[in-house]
């Protein structure tokens, strides 16, 4: 009881000695240097409105930088803004423009380095390298900013949200667009992302490697130049987000490489040359989601074993399924194929026929990709009639035993939205 009294006290202690420090061009302190300088622990530090042309702004003690509107801060394309080396600290509010770029540099809107429990919200960032950098930190939220670039070649420009090496970090409300990658995650554990809105960013939407026991859910990637890549992780749960309109010779939906234990379901891959390319990835469970009017559905190469495909719908995508493996015990179970044309004469919903979803169409492009000019023609119709009759070139063991006459996500629109 004594222990938390004092707790107590010394919290208002706090709370009264912390103070409001202004800024503005009519003020007594005219820079936001000179009012961190001049700041002490826990106190505030009000930005007015005005354009200030600062950067290499250091944050070494547990302050609060909030913005009214109106409030910029122009780096002139020289260097980074704002450094943060503090616990505790939260920026709020604020514009941010003309980041400096580097070939050998990163220079960031917003570095964090080697902090804990940190804040960053409503703020826009425009015309930066990187956005916000988070490095080898914890416990921080990443919230409602805008984040945007101008740049157009992915070697001169740098990620919306980059994180390397943290934990605990929460990224969501966010909107990331004409940078290298719209969020980018390295190392990175026991993370969320979610409500976010990356679209038209050069590479990935989101690009993710070796990050372990992260969710991603509710999100859209949208006309990204290769769609999003999830590499060398595992136990990675993605759900309720879409992946639409990523087309390219070189764009996914979602790549996956080297990933193992993760559940993905409840997912909206529209419109995309590949909706999933997997590669090297085991004991994935894909559960209720809906591939529509993609070039391929799902291209499964090499060493990807016991992952199983369930209650999915596959609907109007020019193929559905590519597979280069001899091995398979992959199990494709109850899901809907708007190609398929069986019967159901017990009426029970599930189709008497099972259902082949590799096509030789499908196996001839994979070998010969100059071959996709003939899709839609009759020469594929019939070679495919032809293997449907007699399978030699396609997996034998590769079907869906149980397919779905109806589609398996009744309560879930092709837009996405549940």
């Amino acid at each position: 009881m004594k222990c938390k009294t004092l707790l107590f006290f010394l919290f208002i202690s706090f709370a009264v000695t912390a103070k409001q420090i202004v800024v503005c061009d009519s003020c007594n302190v005219k820079t936001i240097k000179e009012a961190i300088k001049m700041a002490n622990n826990g106190d505030e530090i009000l930005i007015k409105k005005g354009v200030y042309k600062e950067n290499d702004i250091l944050i070494n003690k547990p302050i609060s930088l909030i913005g009214e509107k109106g409030a910029v801060i122009d780096g002139q394309n020289v260097g980074g803004m704002f450094f943060c080396e503090t616990n505790n600290f939260t920026i709020k509010g604020l514009k941010i423009v003309n980041v400096g770029s580097s070939y050998t540099k990163e220079y960031a809107a917003i570095k964090v380095i080697k902090a804990s429990d940190f804040l960053i919200e409503n703020c826009i960032l425009e015309k930066v390298f990187f956005g916000i950098l988070v490095e080898k930190s914890k416990r921080g939220i990443i919230r409602n900013n805008k984040i945007s670039s101008n740049r157009k070649g992915e070697a001169g420009s740098g990620n919306g949200v980059h994180i390397w090496s943290g934990d605990g970090i929460e990224v969501y409300h966010n909107e990331l667009f004409g940078l290298r990658d719209g969020i980018y995650f390295e190392f990175v554990k026991n993370s969320i992302i979610h409500n976010n809105f990356s679209h038209n960013n050069i590479r990935y939407g989101l690009h993710f490697m070796f990050s372990n026991n992260n969710i991603y859910h509710h999100n859209e990637f949208k006309n990204n130049g290769a769609g999003v890549a999830v590499m060398f992780s595992k136990f990675i749960t993605m759900h309720h987000n879409k992946f639409r309109l990523n087309w390219g010779s070189a764009s996914y939906g979602l790549l996956l490489k080297e990933i193992y234990d993760a559940e993905i379901y409840n997912n909206l891959f529209e419109q995309n040359t590949i909706g999933i390319y997997g590669e090297g990835c085991s004991r994935i469970n894909y559960k209720n989601n809906t591939f529509l009017r993609n070039g391929w559905a799902i291209k499964i190469s090499g060493a990807c074993y016991a992952n199983i495909f369930v209650k999915n719908d596959f609907m109007n995508n020019s193929l559905d399924l590519a597979y280069n493996t001899k091995v398979n015990d992959n199990k494709f179970e109850n899901n809907y194929w708007s190609e398929y044309v069986g019967y159901d004469l017990d009426k029970d919903g599930i189709g008497d026929v099972p259902y082949r979803p590799v096509k030789l169409f499908s196996y001839i492009v994979n070998k010969t990709p100059e071959a996709l000019v003939l899709l839609r023609s009759l020469f594929v119709d019939i070679i495919n009639f032809s293997e449907k009759v007699s399978p030699v070139f396609t997996p034998n063991d590769l079907m869906d035993n149980n397919p779905l006459m109806k589609r398996a996500i009744t309560n879930f629109d092709t837009q996405g939205n549940d």
